[in-house]
């Protein structure tokens, strides 16, 4: 089934609002204290403190995960997750309560701010520019990705690969 995009003005068009730095007060580049800080403020999110906090396998990455099904059964959002690469937030991921909200709804809305996506298909929209890409997924997520930090990742990830598939080379020659 193909979703048809709202009429509106490209993301080059003069209504086109320029693409957020994250949701809310919460900003893409913040540090995990301040983070914690402004979840604290916002009661939409469900944040219990610390409880909410955990560290994910490498280096410097911590993860905040959010739920308001105990704590905030009223908001629009359901689950959310706050990553952080080197104490800096650089993905923010909000799946959103669908018996409140539907992805049409959303899709359009972001739509009539930014402009049509630069990239869509069944399973999710993406708006970019040089420093942020938004994403809304399927079944009802919203993303926020820091685009500098998450192609130093994947760049960095391929590297990775590349030695490992070369040490890989290696081994299999000495046989």
């Amino acid at each position: 089934m193909s979703e048809r995009i709202p009429d509106v003005k490209g993301s080059s068009g003069s209504s086109a609002q320029a693409l957020p730095g994250g949701f809310g007060a919460v900003k893409l580049g913040m540090s995990v204290d301040d983070v914690k800080e402004m979840l604290k403020q916002d009661s939409r999110f469900g944040y219990r403190g610390d409880r909410d906090v955990s560290l994910l396998p490498g280096d410097n990455r911590v993860l905040i995960e959010t739920d308001t099904s105990r704590t905030a059964p009223y908001s629009y959002l359901d689950r959310c997750w706050f990553q952080f690469y080197e104490d800096k937030l650089y993905t923010i991921t909000i799946n959103m309560n669908r018996d409140k909200l539907d992805h049409y709804s959303v899709f359009s809305t972001l739509c009539e701010k930014y402009g049509n996506p630069v990239s869509l298909n069944p399973d999710k929209a993406e708006w970019r520019d040089g420093s942020v890409i938004i994403d809304l997924e399927r079944p009802l997520a919203l993303k926020y990705t820091d685009r500098a930090v998450f192609e130093k990742l994947q760049a960095d990830a391929m590297v990775d690969k590349t030695a490992g598939e070369k040490s890989r080379e290696n081994f299999l020659e000495g046989l």
